[in-house]
């Protein structure tokens, strides 16, 4: 590297947002992550002895996911390249391959490829990475904040190592601002920093951010850039400034992402649980989050036969209404029915009968010799008997139905509330 591209990037460094200036660059400067990058923790050794396996780092936005790729990038001997899933495609898979081919047979490296937001990369697109990965030409790492067993193919997956990030706690969080303030290179530790009341600000900063640093640090750089320097030169941060700078809290939910799956699988578990005030909490972050109506509306009816079943077969009922009702009235009214139908299912008495029933019978179906029907079932003149005939006992005569290979299944167990 000469003079000048070494003035460039540093000149580049200056100019980056906060949240990039303050990015750690070695592995013991990353905070909330000890389980995977304390001392004797598997990332830890992997990335110290620069033995890096091909692997997934899964957790919620401004975690630490593009910062851990960076900091093995600094430590390992082998070429790294990083894409991004948003804007490259196979030609720069392509692209990449030859670099790690020529890398790999003119200067024995292997390839490190880092693929941001990996989630966003179709089926044809991770298909094509994978005779790269079983050859061993690339080392993949992939960032994503979704569910990577839901986002990411199975065949992909299995060649994957998956490190889960935490969020980042708000102690931890506050420290690393603290530390912006203070850093006279990266941060604002040149400037002369008031505060009206900062322990409340810090506060309010995090809150909004729901744990993610790289947002908290991008609305305290805001934050500073609205401010008035004052004629003694101080810039006085204010709680008032803060508030009009920032309208809203930003909602942990993504309608297409991780937080959507994890909300509703919490919304479907507590009516399954029969926790209303949970039902109603997390209905509460869907609705907010911008989640379609219907889409928790066709949940419901899952749920009312699944979970209630016989135990209320008024439930489903009940829920297919709320669908219907919500097509005629829309939103914003429609929050009323869908609380209304959420907390009837959540008070409901439970059974999942039909749902192991049917799962049961399904699976003999697919699994073992299931045997011809009955030839009295097909032909009334080969000794059918007709229910009917027998009102005295309630319509119910002694008949074989089920195929002789299986005439003693049983599929359906009474639960305690059916009906």
């Amino acid at each position: 590297m000469d003079l000048f591209d070494q003035n460039f990037n540093e000149m580049e460094k200056r100019n980056a947002p906060l949240a990039e200036r303050m990015r750690p660059i070695k592995i013991e400067d990353i905070i909330g992550q000890e389980h995977l990058l304390k001392k004797s923790k598997p990332l830890y050794e992997a990335i110290t002895k620069d033995m890096i396996p091909s692997m997934i780092l899964y957790g919620p936005p401004g975690s630490g996911k593009t910062t851990i790729a960076r900091v093995i990038a600094n430590v390992s001997i082998s070429n790294f390249i990083s894409i991004n899933a948003v804007i490259d495609g196979i030609p720069k898979i392509k692209e990449v391959i030859e670099e790690a081919k020529n890398n790999l047979k003119l200067y024995s490296k292997r390839t490190i490829l880092f693929i941001d937001e990996i989630h966003r990369f179709n089926k044809n697109q991770q298909d094509a990475l994978l005779p790269f990965l079983e050859s061993g030409l690339i080392i993949l790492i992939g960032a994503t904040t979704e569910n990577p067993f839901v986002e990411i193919n199975k065949a992909l997956m299995s060649r994957l190592l998956l490190f889960k990030l935490n969020h980042i706690n708000n102690e931890d969080i506050e420290s690393i601002v603290n530390r912006a303030l203070n850093d006279k290179i990266n941060g604002y530790g040149n400037y002369s920093i008031t505060f009206d009341d900062k322990n409340k600000l810090l506060k309010f900063l995090i809150h909004i951010s729901n744990g993610d640093l790289r947002k908290t640090l991008n609305a305290l750089e805001q934050l500073v850039s609205i401010t008035k320097i004052s004629e003694n030169g101080n810039i006085n941060l204010t709680f008032e400034n803060a508030q009009m700078l920032i309208k809203e809290k930003s909602l942990p939910y993504d309608k297409g992402g991780s937080e959507h799956y994890n909300v509703v699988s919490a919304f479907i578990k507590s009516i399954r649980g029969s926790d209303v005030n949970a039902t109603l909490h997390y209905l509460a972050r869907m609705i907010e989050g911008g989640e379609d109506p219907m889409f928790i509306a066709r949940r419901l009816i899952i749920l009312a036969s699944e979970d209630i079943g016989l135990a209320d077969s008024n439930a489903l009922v009940i829920a297919n209404s709320c669908a219907q009702s919500i097509m005629l009235i829309g939103m914003p009214e429609g929050r009323i029915i869908l609380g209304h139908v959420a907390i009837y299912l959540a008070k409901a008495p439970k059974s999942n009968s039909a749902y192991l029933g049917i799962n049961s019978a399904i699976s003999d179906i697919n699994n073992i010799e299931i045997g011809v029907v009955p030839t009295h079932l097909c032909n009334p003149n080969d000794g059918y008997i007709y229910p009917h005939d027998f009102e005295e006992k309630d319509y119910i005569v002694d008949q074989q139905y089920l195929p002789k290979s299986i005439k003693d299944k049983k599929y359906y167990y009474q639960k305690k509330f059916d009906k």
